[in-house]
């Protein structure tokens, strides 16, 4: 729950800057304010997506601990090449905080492949707000400087 708290609190922060940006407000209108507005929200959002990754990965961390979860929701490149990992390699919070951060960067996923519905489209979610953060922040911040 507390999780999921967090990613709606940060949809919502990109929520409101997002108005910000359209209707105009007193964020949007200094270049350094806006800039780093939009860059809190934007690494928010990556932390909070690299812990739902964590979190529902395999059953969540426990499960991926002992064992017990099942088929994975993503395909680590350790994974998919065993001999490039040692032997008892399973993703950690690290792993998916990169995927987090790689996917709001290049807005799909990098190395890290996606296997079930629910993971494709909670990365192709965090790839339209880091899309429309990124290209509004910027667009405004361009705008304000000239």
């Amino acid at each position: 729950m507390l999780i999921l708290s967090l990613a709606a609190a940060a949809v919502w922060g990109t929520v409101l800057l997002t108005t910000d940006l359209i209707r105009g407000g007193p964020v949007t209108n200094s270049a350094s304010t806006l800039l780093a507005s939009g860059s809190l929200i934007w690494i928010g959002n990556n932390l909070v997506f690299g812990l739902l990754y964590w979190e529902f990965d395999t059953g969540g961390a426990l499960a991926r601990y002992h064992g017990t979860g099942g088929y994975p929701d993503f395909a680590f490149p350790q994974q998919l090449n065993p001999e490039l990992a040692p032997p008892d390699w399973r993703a950690r919070f690290v792993d998916y905080l990169y995927v987090g951060f790689t996917n709001g960067t290049a807005f799909s996923p990098t190395d890290v492949m996606p296997l079930t519905p629910w993971a494709k489209l909670t990365m192709a979610l965090q790839s339209v707000i880091s899309l429309v953060v990124i290209g509004l922040v910027v667009a405004r911040a361009v705008n304000v400087f000239t």
